[in-house]
């Protein structure tokens, strides 16, 4: 007599949806466009219907600080330059970053401006202090230009009367001189240089070369060979500040 075994476990038998992948692509890339047209519609204006980026501008103001320091040169005609220690020199402006730019226009306080005279105390002239009573004062006129803190360029044009004296005896009247001082190089028919521009410290050296007209004076046209051209180089520190 045969017998058969049953489970005590009831069996079941079931089936998984299957899920269509179509549906729930369809799902979420309606829900993607949805969210989409949503930022649109907040980004679009609604006069012309196009989206825009607005660029944040990147105007500033700040206070400006300049100083000048030794191993500077001042150079005119063929004769060899001046060694000049320009130490205690100081100055003060504004400036303005220039929009969407790295760029920061400087404009400088002429009444705030000094640059020290050339005297026996300053200046050397082949290894020797000028003598005693030769004395050449610098009256700067202007003072501005743009620097660049990203690349460190820096281009300030500068205008200033150099006033010749020996003592009270003689006066003559002033060299006028109009140049570029830069960081890059500055190149005459005679006269030449390269600058230095910005470090992380604000040190830089600037070179400038401009032609002088000749002045009111036989002998100083004559000993100076006028027109001729002047050379001038500047170790100094540019620094900023916010307002």
């Amino acid at each position: 007599m045969g017998s058969q075994i049953y489970s005590s476990t009831p069996q079941f038998s079931y089936q998984f949806p299957k899920i269509k992948p179509r549906q729930v692509s369809s799902y979420s890339s309606l829900h993607l466009k949805s969210r989409i047209s949503t930022i649109s519609c907040q980004q679009q204006p609604q006069s012309t219907g196009v989206v825009t980026e607005t660029p944040i501008p990147r105007t500033a103001t700040y206070n400006v600080d300049f100083k000048t320091y030794e191993d500077c040169k001042l150079g005119i005609s063929r004769y060899p330059d001046f060694v000049y220690n320009a130490q205690g020199g100081t100055g003060t402006g504004t400036g303005k970053r220039i929009e969407l730019s790295d760029e920061i226009s400087i404009d400088f306080d002429l009444e705030k401006l000094y640059i020290p005279p050339l005297t026996s105390a300053t200046a050397k002239f082949l290894g020797l202090p000028l003598p005693p009573f030769l004395k050449i004062d610098v009256e700067p006129e202007l003072l501005r230009g743009y620097v660049n803190q990203e690349t460190g360029k820096v281009n300030l044009e500068f205008k200033a009367k150099f006033w010749f004296s020996v003592g009270t005896i003689y006066r003559a009247p002033p060299l006028l001189v109009d140049t570029l001082l830069t960081s890059d190089e500055s190149k005459g028919k005679i006269r030449g240089g390269r600058g230095e521009r910005l470090n992380e410290e604000g040190g830089c050296k600037l070179i400038g070369v401009a032609t002088v007209e000749p002045i009111d004076d036989l002998f100083m046209n004559t000993f100076l060979s006028l027109p001729t051209e002047c050379l001038a180089k500047m170790n100094a520190t540019i620094s900023f500040s916010s307002t």
